[in-house]
């Protein structure tokens, strides 16, 4: 039987869908049956009504935590394959603490418990933020490392950290797979993550930022993490990345798929640190939590590239262009409106 963690997460849910068509055996966690809605409606956009029941009840569901070790006992029964999606994504450094109790204990426990039951193989869903780009070289690949001279974010600390407890599990005889996706786009979750730059688009967004990063539309990403996990390879790492693009070409597409005017006005680098230093004292005063700090306020102007060069030649993928995934997600979120 296979075990997902995160499963009412966007990759989470969208590997659901995959692993319920299959037929496989699956088991995956939630905390409240509130997340569960989510995964109903990532199911909807490509199936029947009477289809979605089917589906979504073929799936074993477990109350549990990835940071309440008594509750992982049950869910890693009978247990042979671990897909550890679970992580708490926040910019916000009064969340600091949570980050590293989520991402850096949560995977801890999940490698004991695969250790504990003899997992015969873990994929792990880590992040790009984990790679630094390494002296004279232009594109960040695998060989490329993390570097602990550099003013990380909290999140990319404490994913780094959940890698270290992944590759404890390879040198306890625990088999990974680890992926480093880039931004993952897909439907399902509008109000989180990358789902907010369609939100934002619709309501009228007015600034773009200049940053270069890698995006993956989330198909792609439960692909990658299947092929791999069915293959042979193991104990090692790939980026997860479709094109390295600029947060205003994305802005761009998304606006042109939702019938929307795309933001016109670049944010300079005096505003977004303006705006931190104003958001920081708001904080202070009101408690509203802070989703820009002085790091990633830095990282606003930042021009990361990413090769995929490795995962396109191990399992022969070819990766759907950005304006594919953006197409579909922007139906989709249309559909939502209505």
């Amino acid at each position: 039987m296979i075990l997902v963690t995160g499963g009412t997460g966007l990759v989470g849910s969208h590997l659901l869908l995959d692993l319920a068509r299959s037929n496989q055996k699956v088991r995956a966690i939630y905390r409240s049956t509130h997340s569960l809605k989510a995964v109903k409606k990532v199911f909807s956009y490509s199936n029947s009504e009477e289809e979605v029941e089917r589906l979504y009840s073929s799936i074993e569901w477990i109350k549990a935590d990835i940071t309440d070790v008594p509750s992982l006992e049950a869910a890693f029964e009978n247990i042979t394959k671990v897909y550890h999606c679970a992580a708490l994504v926040s910019f916000d450094s009064s969340k600091d603490s949570l980050l590293r109790k989520a991402n850096i204990e949560g995977t801890a426990n999940v490698v004991n418990y695969c250790i504990k039951n003899k997992i015969k193989k873990l994929c792990f869903v880590s992040s790009i933020a984990t790679l630094d780009l390494k002296p004279k070289e232009k594109v960040i690949s695998e060989t490329s490392y993390w570097n602990k001279e550099k003013d990380h974010n909290m999140y990319a600390i404490t994913k780094y950290g959940a890698e270290m407890e992944v590759w404890r599990a390879s040198q306890e005889g625990v088999p990974v797979v680890l992926i480093n996706p880039g931004v993952i786009i897909g439907a399902g979750f509008w109000k989180t993550g990358s789902g907010r730059i369609f939100s934002k688009i619709q309501h009228g967004l007015k600034y773009y930022i200049n940053k270069v990063t890698g995006f993956v539309g989330v198909e792609d990403v439960v692909k990658v993490m299947q092929l791999l996990m069915n293959s042979p390879v193991e104990n090692d790492q790939f980026i997860v990345v479709s094109e390295n693009l600029s947060f205003k070409a994305i802005f761009e597409k998304v606006a042109t798929v939702l019938d929307k005017q795309p933001p016109t006005k670049k944010l300079r680098s005096w505003m977004v640190y303006t705006g931190w230093i104003f958001q920081g004292i708001r904080g202070l005063i009101t408690g509203n939590e802070k989703n820009l700090t002085l790091n990633s306020a830095k990282s606003f102007t930042e021009k990361s590239y990413y090769s995929n060069e490795k995962i396109c030649k191990e399992i022969d993928f070819k990766f759907e262009s950005m304006d594919s995934v953006i197409q579909r997600t922007g139906k989709r979120f249309k559909q939502d409106l209505t």
